[in-house]
């Protein structure tokens, strides 16, 4: 039983929401942002708030009840206060900067690494190993970092690599010479 699916979503001011025709659509002051949906679910808009019911207690209505609920409430966060994102970049002469369009980074291979920075997303660098990744849709962060992290993720002996702002990497222990 979802019970995610169960809480009202709160519309802040300036925030639009328009939902027919299987789309829902929300227009803020940071920009716009669509999702389809299955009709499984329904939304009630309310004042200012809205509530996602279920049509049905099959098991795929009530798992749309919370994915939907939840991807409303990261569309309407993501139109009003926007998403952020941090990585680290840790290693000796690794750095990253942005030129134009492409975000450029030096992990230490023969060549630096081009990534080409969608639409919608803006992306700045801080000491040259600090990347912010800012946008308004969640999902569209989240798959940059982790397509940016799989460049070099932190290797388990020293730490090297681009990792998240607080994630814990466990280091293992080198080998020692036995004798």
């Amino acid at each position: 039983m979802s019970r995610i699916g169960f809480k009202p979503i709160k519309i802040p001011a300036g925030v639009k929401i328009n939902i027919n025709n299987n789309l829902m659509n929300v227009e803020g002051p940071k920009g716009k942002l669509s999702q389809d949906y299955k009709p499984e679910v329904k939304f009630n808009i309310q004042e200012n708030q809205v509530m996602v019911d279920r049509l049905n207690e099959s098991k795929r209505a009530k798992s749309m009840h919370g994915l939907y609920r939840n991807l409303l409430n990261n569309m309407i966060i993501g139109v009003s206060q926007g998403f952020s994102r941090n990585l680290q970049i840790i290693g000796v002469g690794y750095k990253a900067e942005v030129k134009g369009n492409n975000l450029i980074l030096h992990l230490g291979f023969a060549h630096p690494v081009e990534y080409p920075i969608p639409n919608g997303i803006t992306v700045s660098v801080d000491a040259n190993t600090k990347i912010i990744v800012s946008g308004i849709n969640k999902q569209q962060i989240g798959q940059m970092c982790a397509e940016i992290r799989a460049y070099k993720p932190p290797e388990p002996y020293k730490g090297k690599g681009i990792r998240y702002e607080n994630e814990l990497v466990r280091k293992k222990v080198g080998k020692t010479g036995v004798k």
